[in-house]
């Protein structure tokens, strides 16, 4: 694969969201590297869209740090990172077990700063694209739950990495999603969802738009979905 090829690295990249926008990278042109803990699911993916699967948890910075450097020393480049990986829980803070509190903060919070960190040199070398899926719920808060305090999270380390990036030429881009019919949740939607497709169109419109054009935030609900 030529150097010129440029790369777009996923996490979360398994199922859902990730997994369409994978997709669509390939399509536009995009090496995909997909990274995520399911590696078997990886491997299937990777076979579709010609990509190269790297197992990762997000929550251990030496799994970001070896996802960095094989990407680099395979490919030579990270052009695109999609910080995507992430997963919810019930409303209610007492309906929450501790243990899973703790791993959805890691995986939520830290694993995104741990993404941005590992690939922030990467992207400035090739004056790249870094794009954090957040939610509506990184918005407004949703009655006790943690996962909306963990978008809330990611929506301030999106304009966080944008200040940080600043006079590099690197853009940042915030995925807002509503509800979205994928296995993020245990029960199908019971209104007319977004599908990971939807979402991963919006991905691509922010990574594809002209150099001086950065879309800070896209905000992106089911029309069905009030608020």
């Amino acid at each position: 694969m030529s150097s010129d090829t440029p790369v777009f690295l996923i996490t979360g990249a398994s199922t859902g969201i990730g997994a369409a926008t994978a997709r669509h990278a390939a399509q536009a042109g995009y090496r995909p590297v997909l990274a995520a803990r399911s590696e078997d699911k990886l491997q299937a993916l990777a076979q579709e869209v010609d990509g190269l699967a790297v197992r990762c948890d997000v929550a251990e910075w030496t799994d970001q740090e070896a996802l960095v450097e094989r990407t680099l020393g395979e490919l030579g480049r990270i052009d695109v990172v999609f910080a995507n990986a992430g997963f919810g829980g019930p409303r209610g803070f007492e309906k929450n077990e501790p243990d899973a509190m703790r791993e959805m903060v890691l995986t939520n919070v830290l694993g995104v700063a741990y993404t941005i960190r590992a690939t922030m040199a990467a992207l400035r070398e090739t004056t790249g694209h870094l794009v954090l899926t957040s939610s509506v719920a990184g918005r407004r808060a949703l009655q006790g739950s943690l996962y909306s305090a963990s978008k809330h999270a990611v929506t301030a380390m999106g304009e966080a990495a944008r200040l940080d990036f600043n006079d590099t030429g690197v853009r940042v881009t915030l995925i807002e999603p509503g509800m979205v019919d994928t296995p993020f949740f245990d029960e199908p939607p019971k209104m007319e969802a977004l599908q990971a497709d939807d979402i991963a169109r919006a991905v691509m419109f922010a990574v594809t738009q002209p150099p001086h054009v950065d879309v800070n935030e896209i905000l992106i609900r089911p029309t069905a979905q009030p608020t």
